[in-house]
């Protein structure tokens, strides 16, 4: 029973083709006489299309006959009429419509809801792809697709299609529907690379290239985009943009700093019309900023374009408001904007979609009484670091317009800009993202990913999750890494090369590699993550050189780039630290380093233009984004390698006082046990509890590899009330051999105050002394929170006295949710400062 429930978990996050060839309209390789052939004999099904149908819905069938040529190496027929058909006939349909007579009772007036049935014509079989809408016949479509070898990311990162024979699809029904209602990304921080990719290879940022990035929306199961805005502006520089996006069914939006469909860019042209380039100022350039808005919404109605439109302001440029501006003021300004939008649209303002982020300062407007009508959906946003700031209280009544959560993979600010490679966990972006749905979020989100090159594990994984929360299970979370990496190389190597995306996501995410220079570690910690990462790229390589020619630049680009030049520049920092210890001691070695780090500097100007010549060339510019050489909070120029020291050859020897000898050595998955005293320092992970505590309703569960070393403990549901010490409990044993006075620390992945009502709340104690409760509140731009999310850790000390020697139990005590304990440091004496903690105890 467990096995067909986990399959039933994957299933809905996965397309079938990744699982055993079971249950309804799953694709399988071969013949069955009581399945539909999808190909048999290297020949494809026909494709029907009705030539009624809308633009979307021929777009998709004609792709679809693509990605039957893609794996049959044969294009099949596309017809517009049954009469007289004989043999497999793939039927694209939006319910209503369908030529053939199937149940319709299952989608009917559901949003986006596709059902995939195998049906007797009398004359063969069919396979019928039912949509509720437009789109749902897409995602139905897609998904088919996906099952049959051909990943969401056959265009954006080259993965190579299985040519196969024989595929037939089981017979049956099945029917699937999005539960979070807008899903999808926006294209931000996109200089130099995707800016200059896009120029390069389409001449802009234009429909042609948007045609790419919608079809990989609509494949990824998204319907909602906020396109590049540096400079840009999505219906003025190329009047197709827009026509592209109705073509494909996207949804399109602004950002959260650009209201009214308007991009900020275009209040910068036109100059000559006398409205835009005024004071971006409502109390005293409203007349303008009205007429600007409006012109936004009459080119939305004229085109019959679909919206959701951003209500709200920000200052120009995505700055705050003025100093002092009154939450009276922000509501006046949407009460406005509606009002522009029920003229121009002849319609009530509750009838057309909009969205109001509440970002940064506006939030705190939020906090401070603002309101907003019910129907429009309050978008929350995290702390551009990966911790959601506001979420609704799940008590809360219903809002017609819902809520939603703006998510960030790619940050430009403080503390320091992240924009050069995947440094997100999907562990942790699980972790934010169930919590967002626990608590009510589920109208619309959207995730910001840069250049979308390289986010598009992290991107799958957001996009996979938005589509059916509920599906992301912590099995299915497990599962995810290698269940993607099976779709893009096949099952081979799929849990070795998930692992290693699960590795490299999870070192980089210790400290983002933007923040690194040669003083961000204690010597010892950066042997360690140097040795870790080495290790890791040297099976990233032994594992490509395995893979298939056609598979090679995929595996460059989605696994061994973003692994082996992280490697790469730990190596650079480790052995530029060494060069600077071995000066001060006089040493030629530090000679030696240099040459070691002069030359870790070439090699990642060669890996990077190794990226940029994949495909003759297709990528190039894509990793032009500097990422070496930071000394504030923005990117540099150019690269700049690290200073360096040269001393004399007549300098001393040097000796070995600073080299670490050791490799860090993950913990164990099993330990368990009292754990004992080394070097004055007990350190526990967090997941090795010798006992558990639990409540109706509530429950602990470990979450692997979330965190900077093996794994956090949770409770779910995330967004249940706060308990008592006490009633949720996890306990730790341990050795003393004297009496000592101790330290705990708690070692926590940084998370907000979602609720806005004073901190979050853990508990701990030592054998059966008063519970001490420890209370953080990290809150943006703020000292605390600046260095937790730099480290990505958040450390809670607890002092206990006089110790007695013998066995003790530490209790860590549940009081709020969202808080995630990695590990557990005790210092009875001896700790010494590291970056990582010390490795974990010995137990028995």
């Amino acid at each position: 029973m467990k096995q067909i429930w986990l399959a039933a978990i994957l299933l809905a996050v996965f397309p079938a083709g990744a699982l055993a060839c079971e249950g309804p309209v799953s694709v399988c390789d071969g013949v069955s006489a009581a399945g539909f052939a999808l190909i048999r004999d290297g020949k494809p099904a026909t494709v029907y299309v009705d030539a009624g149908a809308s633009k979307p819905v021929q777009r998709v069938a004609e792709d679809f006959a693509a990605d039957l040529e893609r794996v049959s190496g044969v294009h099949p027929a596309v017809i517009n009429d049954l009469k007289d058909m004989t043999g497999s006939v793939v039927v694209i349909a939006v319910a209503g419509h369908s030529p053939l007579p199937v149940d319709e009772g299952g989608v009917a007036g559901k949003w986006e809801a596709y059902q995939q049935s195998v049906v007797d014509t009398g004359h063969g079989k069919a396979l019928v792809i039912l949509g509720a809408d437009a789109r749902g016949a897409i995602y139905g479509t897609y998904d088919l697709s996906a099952k049959m070898g051909v990943s969401p990311w056959y265009w954006w990162a080259d993965v190579p299609v299985v040519k196969k024979t024989d595929l037939y699809v089981t017979a049956g029904s099945r029917i699937d529907a999005p539960k979070v209602k807008y899903r999808g990304f926006f294209i931000n921080d996109e200089e130099p690379a995707f800016g200059g990719w896009a120029r390069e290879k389409f001449g802009g940022i234009n429909h042609q290239l948007y045609g790419h990035v919608f079809e990989l929306e609509l494949r990824l199961k998204g319907n909602y985009l906020w396109p590049a805005m540096w400079g840009k502006a999505f219906s003025d520089d190329d009047p197709l943009n827009q026509q592209t996006a109705a073509e494909y069914g996207i949804i399109m939006g602004t950002s959260h700093h650009e209201p009214m469909t308007r991009a900020q860019e275009e209040w910068h042209r036109h100059k000559e019309g006398g409205v835009t380039g005024g004071k971006w100022d409502y109390t005293t350039n409203a007349d303008n900023l009205r007429t600007f808005w409006r012109g936004g919404i009459e080119r939305m109605k004229a085109g019959n374009f679909e919206n959701v439109v951003t209500v709200g302001m920000r200052g120009d440029g995505d700055e705050p408001m003025s100093e002092g501006t009154a939450t009276h003021l922000l509501e006046n300004i949407v009460a406005d904007q509606r009002r522009i939008i029920a003229d121009v649209t002849g319609k009530p303002a509750d009838q057309t979609p909009q969205v109001w982020a509440l970002y940064k300062e506006v939030q705190d407007y939020y906090d401070h009484g603002m309101t907003a009508p019910d129907d429009v959906t309050l978008l929350f946003s995290d702390d551009n670091w990966g911790q959601i700031r506001r979420l609704p209280d799940p008590t809360a009544p219903k809002r017609a317009g819902g809520y939603g959560v703006y998510y960030h993979f790619d940050y430009v600010g403080g503390p320091r800009n992240y924009k050069w490679i995947n440094t997100n966990q999907i562990e942790k972006t699980w972790q934010q993202m169930d919590l967002a749905y626990d608590s009510g979020a589920d109208r619309l989100w959207i995730v910001n990913v840069g250049d979308i090159k390289p986010m598009e594990f992290p991107l799958s994984f957001f996009m996979d999750m938005a589509w059916n929360p509920e599906a992301m299970t912590p099995e299915a979370l497990k599962a995810y890494p290698a269940k993607w990496a099976g779709q893009q190389f096949g099952q081979a190597h799929a849990a070795e090369i998930g692992d290693i995306l699960t590795r490299y996501s999870q070192y980089n995410a210790r400290k983002k590699p933007e923040l690194i220079t040669a003083d961000s570690f204690d010597i010892t910690s950066l042997s360690e993550m140097e040795l870790d990462y080495g290790v890791l790229a040297q099976q990233t390589q032994t594992l490509g050189k395995t893979l298939p020619a056609n598979a090679k630049d995929a595996y460059f680009q989605l696994v061994e780039y973003p692994t082996v030049a992280s490697a790469n520049l730990y190596s650079l920092y480790y052995n530029t630290a060494l060069n600077h210890l071995a000066a001060l001691e006089g040493s030629p070695r530090a000679n030696l380093l240099a040459d070691i780090v002069e030359k870790n500097f070439q090699t990642d100007k060669g890996l990077a233009a190794q990226y940029n010549g994949l495909a003759g060339g297709k990528w190039n510019h894509m990793m032009d984004q500097t990422h070496i050489g930071y000394d504030n909070w923005q990117q540099p120029e150019v690269q700049v390698l690290p200073k360096l020291i040269r001393v004399p050859e007549k300098g001393k020897p040097a000796h070995n006082a600073y080299k670490s000898d050791r490799l860090y050595l993950r913990p164990s998955l099993s330990k368990a046990g009292t754990f004992v005293e080394n070097e004055g320092a007990i350190a526990i992970e967090a997941q090795h509890f010798i006992r558990k505590t639990e409540v109706p309703g509530l429950h602990w569960q470990v979450i692997p590899e979330l965190g900077r070393t093996l794994s956090s403990v949770v409770s779910l549901p995330q967004a249940a009330p706060a308990t008592a010490p006490g009633d949720m409990a996890l306990e730790y044993d341990f050795q003393l051999a004297k009496e000592v006075d101790v330290t705990l620390n708690l070692y926590l992945a940084p998370t907000l105050d979602t609720q806005g009502k004073g901190g979050l709340r853990i508990a701990v104690t030592i054998d059966d002394r008063p519970a001490q409760t420890l209370t953080f509140d990290l809150r943006p731009d703020t000292p605390q929170w600046t260095q937790a999310v730099k480290n990505n850790i958040l450390i809670l000390p607890a002092a206990f006295n006089s110790l007695k020697p013998g066995k003790h139990t530490i209790k860590v005590f549940r009081i709020d949710g969202n808080v995630m304990l990695e590990r557990l440091v005790l210092d009875t004496g001896g700790l010494k400062p590291s970056y990582l903690g010390p490795p974990e105890s010995a137990a028995n």
